[in-house]
């Protein structure tokens, strides 16, 4: 699987850990920066995330940011991208498999680095369950969103 990698200045700490886990789990990295701790705005990178699994460069995306809570609220204003901010292994998994979650949020500065390497095998483990009640679900978030796509502001 091809795995989307981004993070801003403050993500940027905890971007190797990540890498080495996701590579570990053999999938490959697409890294859209940053490089540094040198300041970035989340935003951009976000998008740089979310638009790599719409365009079908990566199926799923992992995005660090000071708290996680930021770069999560940016990249789910691009349609189909589904992200969450998880801190423990059971969210990691379980918003996947009942959710269909295909970006995972990680606050850099919330998370410790042992912790982020066990959520982060759980969120690449883990697969959607295809439940009925669970497409179900998701597909009335879906039609939430076509919906209000094209509604800003309104």
């Amino acid at each position: 699987m091809q795995i989307v990698l981004g993070c801003d200045h403050a993500g940027f700490p905890l971007k190797q850990v990540v890498q080495d886990v996701v590579r570990a789990a053999g999938h490959q990295v697409v890294d859209v920066g940053t490089d540094s701790t040198d300041p970035v705005d989340y935003p951009d990178i976000a998008e740089r995330v979310g638009r790599a699994i719409v365009e079908g460069r990566a199926q799923r995306g992992i995005l660090l940011c000071g708290s996680g809570v930021g770069a999560c609220i940016a990249v789910n204003k691009i349609a189909g991208i589904y992200a969450g901010v998880c801190h423990d292994t059971y969210s990691a998994h379980q918003a996947v498999e009942h959710d269909d979650m295909n970006v995972l949020c990680l606050g850099a500065r919330i998370i410790g680095t042992e912790l982020a390497r066990e959520v982060v095998q759980s969120f690449l483990s883990a697969e959607f369950s295809k439940d009925e009640r669970h497409r179900r679900r998701v597909g009335k978030v879906r039609n939430m969103e076509s919906k209000s796509m094209g509604k800003a502001g309104s």
